[in-house]
């Protein structure tokens, strides 16, 4: 069952983001296994971002390299909001 994780980043900038992007990237997690869909969305000169992954466990694996990469810059991810995907239509 794949789930939805909706973020609200602390002090999260566009520029931020695209290092961040930078840094998963040279470090073998820019497509992570398990993570379905990402969206980076600008809302008031912050990112926030949605991800859908297949599993918790995916998800998580992909937080012990995420979180050092955004904890260097200051920015604190917060708590995501978690739910349960019940349809996803393409196109």
């Amino acid at each position: 069952m794949a789930l939805g994780f909706y973020f609200k980043p602390s002090s999260f900038t566009p520029a931020l983001y695209d290092e961040a992007v930078s840094q998963l990237e040279a470090a073998g997690a820019g497509a992570p296994a398990g993570r379905l869909y990402h969206v980076a969305l600008e809302t008031d000169g912050q990112i926030q971002v949605f991800d859908v992954w297949d599993s918790q466990e995916a998800f998580e694996a992909f937080g012990e390299t995420l979180l050092p990469i955004m904890g260097a810059f200051g920015a604190d991810p917060g708590q995501p909001q978690v739910s349960t995907v019940h349809n996803i239509i393409k196109g």
